[in-house]
């Protein structure tokens, strides 16, 4: 599996890789779905974004757990893979609820 240790050396890399994947993957998934406001395309980004930096080790370990592609990846590419899935999962979720609430959200009487 891929080693994401404490190593001083790969610190920078990780964090790079890491803040790459979640800007990606925030970037991404704000062209699946267009927002219509800034106020909620800054929101699902902003969302993205820290979702993929907070979750982005972890996520990018399970993904190559359960892949079996552990052998094949260094610790960078498991972090930019993980921050872009966390991103992109944070903003399907803050999406859809975001539809829910503007539907069905109104009050009644």
């Amino acid at each position: 599996m891929a080693d994401l240790g404490n190593d001083p050396g790969a610190l920078p890399g990780l964090w790079a890789a890491r803040i790459a994947g979640a800007t990606a993957g925030a970037g991404v998934s704000l062209i699946y779905l267009l927002p219509k406001s800034r106020r909620e395309a800054a929101s699902r980004f902003l969302t993205g974004l820290s979702c993929g930096t907070i979750f982005g080790g972890p996520t990018g370990l399970w993904l190559v757990e359960r892949l079996g592609i552990g052998a094949e990846l260094s610790g960078p590419e498991v972090m930019l893979t993980g921050s872009a899935a966390a991103s992109l999962c944070a903003w399907w979720v803050l999406g859809v609820l975001a539809r829910i609430a503007a539907r069905y959200g109104g009050r009644s009487g």
